[in-house]
């Protein structure tokens, strides 16, 4: 996922992980890493629920790692064996690529490569990515007829744009590779924390913005994501990884959470983190709900 580059802090956090693990003892045989942001440890609940609800595994979910790139390494290293990772992450220098924004090309290759260098068993996209969005509020796409990011191209110039300060500059996907694949700029463009694009465009200060595409946000400030018509943005399907070595240990743990492949579209996951992040739900309480509305728990 685009947010979540960043390595600084890997000894301190695999330490971590070593001080967690010493106090686990033998119950829990089978450990999730999560990120920082919710919906990983949603789904790490989810993979929980699901492992134990249908095996005999003992599973413990280690929540926060700093980045995935150290829950990738985390699972290279053993010190998890299971973890949500995106399709996009093939585009770090893990291992040689063939340059694509096409998303079912990226997780063929998130797939194959992580099988051949790493020894990873990447399942099937849970059918959401989570990438960059440019977002409008509900009320301006519906006056403009926004459906897709080419849609604005006859309004850019009385637009304002709200977009998060790096991104201004990035030349990969950034603003300047931005307008030379839609053809065109917006009137004003205004730096700000990628925290408050949110608010700004929900509260009319700006008119348009790039966001993360299952943020509860866009819920919350009633926003309206754009297709992205000329899939200028990488893609970042999510999916469940795992260590192949765990998978043929524990082939039951990947047969129980291979329900969840295909099975959560963008709206459901906006709505599933909007109940943890607005509503102040746990990510347990929301895991289990859901895997309970739609009937895959079978124990009570």
């Amino acid at each position: 996922m685009l947010r979540n580059k960043i390595t600084a802090g890997l000894t301190g956090v695999m330490l971590m992980i070593t001080v967690l693990l010493a106090g686990c003892g033998t119950e829990h045989q089978f450990i999730i890493g999560t990120q920082t942001f919710t919906e990983t440890k949603i789904l790490a609940e989810m993979y929980k629920a699901l492992i134990e609800d249908r095996t005999d595994i003992k599973v413990k979910v280690i929540p926060d790692l700093a980045s995935s790139t150290v829950v990738l390494n985390a699972i290279k290293n053993d010190d998890v064996q299971l973890g949500t990772l995106y399709s996009g992450e093939i585009f770090n220098n893990h291992f040689p690529i063939e340059e694509t924004k096409d998303r079912d090309r990226v997780l063929r290759q998130a797939k194959e490569g992580f099988h051949k260098y790493w020894g990873l068993k990447w399942f099937d996209s849970l059918g959401f990515e989570n990438t960059y969005a440019f977002t409008v509020r509900k009320d301006l796409a519906d006056e403009k007829g926004y459906k897709q990011i080419s849609d604005i191209s006859k309004d850019a110039a009385d637009l304002r744009l709200g977009v998060d300060t790096t991104w201004l500059e990035r030349t990969d996907v950034g603003y300047p590779a931005f307008r030379k694949a839609y053809q065109y700029k917006f009137g004003k463009s205004y730096p700000m924390e990628q925290s408050l694009v949110y608010q700004a465009v929900g509260n009319n200060q700006v008119d348009i913005v790039v966001a993360y595409s299952t943020d509860s946000r866009l819920k919350a400030y009633n926003l309206i994501t754009l297709e992205d018509d000329k899939q200028f943005f990488p893609p970042y399907d999510a999916s469940p990884v795992m260590r192949e070595d765990a998978l043929r240990q524990h082939p039951e743990a990947a047969k129980a959470i291979e329900v969840l492949i295909g099975s959560i579209d963008v709206n459901t996951m906006i709505n599933l983190n909007y109940q943890v992040d607005m509503e102040k739900k746990s990510e347990r309480e929301v895991a289990l709900q859901y895997l309970q509305d739609k009937g895959l728990l079978s124990k009570k």
